[in-house]
């Protein structure tokens, strides 16, 4: 039985001023997953949260929340389902950070404001479940964005919403904290079953803790779909407009260009364009941190002899200007030996890494042996 849907934005159209910037938005969310957006600066992704939390009003379409149309809720009804963090700054005067938490509980109060003894509690524990118990006392306006960021997180938290929907969440933490507030909504999610909507620029960190990925550009949705159907290289260049770097879909990571420029330190310059001087022979992601050292100095190599399911190929079709292969599984193919043997004549320096060297590819140990005898041969 095909699971309910929990969140439907129904042909939603969203911008400003009456004028459509986004329109033919038909998303299906289901109950506990969690739903990241990304895409270009500017591209709308803070326009669609503002637009389905109601800041924004819909240029046309609605959205279904467990049923309900949204925008026919009550404040009071909305806020006890629907905790909201945004990036813009928070107008407070005087208040504690114990204070903006404890606002998380005034769906649940009275007129008066007045706290019980369980919102207290939950208080308490919202702010240390993002470790931010020691800043209860302190001014909100007195402390660093990162810290207003858990802050903000601990008040949704205490909310007890059926729904959390955030901007750019982990934009001014450092990197304990972006895992650990990604943990929490993780944590909330799949425990709990709160549905989470987010827009994330590390789409690096939106692979890897997304269960569906909305890719906004241009007035239409550009993708939506799993993370294993988007996070491919053509579609991030594609998204991004990448044309100076790439993305690694099995890493997870951005890349810089190929190194394209000039020389390397100690001998004479590499003209641009020309035949690479250094030659990398490595396997088994030994090769990695010699490529980034080279890229680093901008220095062109050539790459090799490599399977395509090594990991050092994964980064050397990237960065390498040229990349020697050979089959996965089979020693390694005549062809590929003699253009590795040709690269260690014409290279100016030769650098073997420190790998397995078994049957299959037992030849390396010529090319080794070649380098060597030339005086070309750095061992690393």
């Amino acid at each position: 039985m095909a699971e309910k849907t929990y969140i439907k934005m129904d042909d939603l159209a969203v911008g400003y001023n009456g004028k459509a910037l986004i329109r033919d938005i038909c998303i299906d969310i289901k109950k506990g997953e969690i739903v990241t957006l990304i895409g270009p600066n500017g591209a709308g992704k803070s326009t669609i949260l503002k637009s389905i939390t109601r800041q924004l009003s819909l240029i046309g379409g609605k959205v279904i929340f467990d049923e309900q149309n949204l925008h026919k809720m009550n404040f009071r009804e909305l806020s006890q389902k629907m905790a909201v963090v945004l990036t813009e700054r928070l107008k407070t005067d005087l208040l504690t950070c114990y204070d903006i938490v404890a606002s998380g509980r005034y769906p649940y109060t009275g007129k008066l404001g007045i706290l019980t003894e369980e919102d207290e509690r939950k208080v308490d524990a919202a702010m240390a479940a993002v470790h931010a118990t020691e800043l209860g006392p302190k001014d909100f306006n007195a402390i660093s964005d990162g810290q207003r960021q858990r802050v903000l997180l601990a008040r949704a938290i205490c909310q007890d919403p059926e729904i959390i929907i955030l901007d750019e969440p982990t934009s001014f933490l450092d990197i304990r904290y972006k895992l650990e507030l990604l943990s929490i909504l993780r944590d909330m999610a799949k425990r709990r079953g709160i549905t989470v909507i987010m827009s994330l620029h590390e789409i690096d960190l939106a692979q890897k803790i997304s269960d569906r990925i909305i890719c906004v550009k241009g007035d239409r949705i550009y993708r939506y779909g799993q993370p294993e159907d988007i996070f491919r290289e053509e579609m991030i260049r594609e998204l991004y407009s990448l044309d100076n770097g790439f993305f690694d879909p099995l890493f997870g990571s951005i890349e810089l260009p190929q190194p394209t420029g000039k020389g390397w330190s100690g001998g004479s310059a590499d003209q641009e364009g020309s035949e690479p001087q250094v030659f990398v022979i490595s396997a088994c992601g030994t090769g990695i941190p010699v490529y980034r050292k080279l890229q680093k100095k901008n220095i062109p190599f050539i790459a090799g002899i490599l399977t395509p399911g090594d990991k050092d190929y994964q980064l050397a079709r990237l960065l390498a200007a040229r990349v020697i292969t050979s089959p996965d599984f089979e020693a390694l193919a005549e062809p590929a030996f003699a253009e590795a043997a040709e690269a260690v004549h014409r290279c100016s320096r030769v650098i073997a890494t420190d790998f397995p060297i078994g049957t299959m590819n037992r030849r390396i140990e010529e090319l080794i042996e070649l380098a060597d005898r030339e005086g070309k041969l750095e061992r690393v």
